[in-house]
Parts: C-alpha cells; structure tokens; sequence
C-alpha cells in the first residue's frame, strides 16, 4: 500500500510539473507548496484580532491566548515567590562587630 502511494504522488508531481503553463500563470514553486487552509485558523477570526502583549499592555481581552498564559503564570509565580520571601523572612544573618 505504501508503495502504491508513494509512486500515485510522485506521478501526480511528475504530472504537475511537466503540464504545460502559459507564461501568466502561477509559477512552478507556488504549485507545489500545499495549502492547508482549514488547519490553522488564522483565516476565521472570531471577533477582533489579537494583538501581542507589548503592542497593548493594558488591555489583556485583546493579547493572543498564549501570551496570555504566559504573562498571566509568570505574573502568579512572581506573586507567589515574593509572598514566600515577605512571610519567611530574607534569613541573612547580620554581622555585628
């Protein structure tokens, strides 16, 4: 089976690329590159773009998801280190001489 599909897509590259073209048409790199339009998602926006963190730092319903996470993680380990060091105290010993 796997030989089979193999040799079906070198046949059809084979096919594409000895097809004659007129000189206004696409060229030959950008009819092999495959598209996959229904993948990503960067085509259906669902409201309003988003922007990164930096371009508006003020408004997090506008960052993209994963900066959000990030800034928002980072920002809770921040927290939570600087309570511990508060609460625990900085443990140095002072030297008095």
């Amino acid at each position: 089976m796997s030989a089979w599909t193999s040799r079906a897509r070198q046949a059809a590259n084979l096919a594409l690329l000895s097809s004659p073209k007129s000189a206004y048409s696409t060229p030959k790199a950008a009819t092999l590159i495959h598209r996959r339009g229904l993948a990503g998602g960067g085509s259906d926006h669902q409201g309003p773009p988003k922007v990164n963190f930096w371009e508006e730092p003020l408004s997090p319903s506008k960052w993209k998801k994963e900066q959000f996470y990030f800034v928002s993680l980072t920002g809770g380990g921040l927290l939570f280190y600087g309570g511990y060091k508060y609460f625990t105290g900085d443990n140095k010993e002072e030297k008095k001489e």
